[in-house]
């Protein structure tokens, strides 16, 4: 019996040496969590790809819906509603600059249905001893880029995203803790309503 426990005791120091990997959380679990998410606002930090930082407030509203207030001295405004993502820059006196929200990854998190089981959306799919990571992209479009998102278990919650864009360039937003079920205004997102008010 003492033989037996001296020659089990490199094979546990090994096994106690190894950190822990939680189960990955499945992917409709995460699917059904991201399409429950109706409304949901949150303070952010954003590291940008030139490796700078900023702060803000961001505010969802799925299907289609969100909206970027980023902190002083920045003050951008990033506006998505009706298919678009517009950038309002509090320095330019010009229109903000506009392009359609379907070749971003982040159409993927504010679809009307996700479904990250479809065939060819998700190329990645990974857990560690604390989160689970999902890499998902546009599969009739790889080429607009992908979508990293982070979650922690029990209960499911998203904690951060990474865009990697069409040229490599790589933004990551880190989330803090997320509040749901909000009523917004429409005038909240609009695009429209937000240039107006400029001009």
């Amino acid at each position: 019996m003492k033989m037996l426990r001296f020659a089990l005791a490199p094979v546990l120091s090994l096994v106690l040496a190894v950190p822990a990997f939680a189960e990955k959380i499945p992917l409709g679990e995460l699917s059904r969590y991201l399409n429950s998410l109706k409304t949901a606002e949150a303070d952010f930090t954003q590291v940008n790809a030139d490796g700078t930082i900023s702060t803000g407030k961001l505010f969802i509203q799925r299907p289609g819906r969100v909206r970027f207030e980023y902190a002083a001295p920045d003050k951008t405004l990033v506006l998505a509603s009706g298919g678009q993502v517009a950038i309002f820059d509090a320095k330019s006196n010009q229109p903000p600059e506009q392009y359609p929200l379907s070749r971003t990854p982040l159409n993927l998190i504010l679809a009307q249905n996700v479904d990250l089981g479809r065939a060819r959306m998700v190329v990645g799919h990974t857990a560690d001893d604390k989160t689970t990571s999902v890499i998902a992209q546009d599969p009739e479009h790889p080429e607009y880029g992908t979508i990293r998102m982070v979650f922690t278990a029990a209960p499911t919650e998203l904690r951060q995203w990474v865009i990697t864009d069409n040229t490599g360039g790589q933004t990551t937003l880190i989330l803090g803790d997320l509040q749901k079920g909000q009523t917004y205004a429409p005038s909240l997102f609009s695009i429209t309503l937000e240039a107006d008010r400029r001009d």
